[in-house]
């Protein structure tokens, strides 16, 4: 279990207080997504979608950056 889960509506670290997804939440969903990088994808395109809604005023690039841009 995580401390590093998002604070909604602004969507910053609750363990952090970095934006979510921080570093420490990237390199746990790396692991926790271990050789499914697609499933990781998908995990975090519903979290883009949700974000979204919340975040109206952040530009849909930085949101797929900071969502997605660090999946590979």
């Amino acid at each position: 279990m995580t401390t590093h889960g998002p604070v909604l509506p602004v969507w910053t670290c609750g363990g952090c207080d970095a934006p979510w997804p921080c570093r420490t939440r990237r390199t746990e969903l790396r692991a926790e997504f271990d050789g499914a990088p697609v499933s990781l994808s998908l995990y975090m395109g519903s979290y883009l979608v949700w974000a979204a809604e919340d975040l109206i005023w952040v530009p849909a690039g930085l949101l797929h950056q900071r969502f997605l841009g660090w999946v590979r």
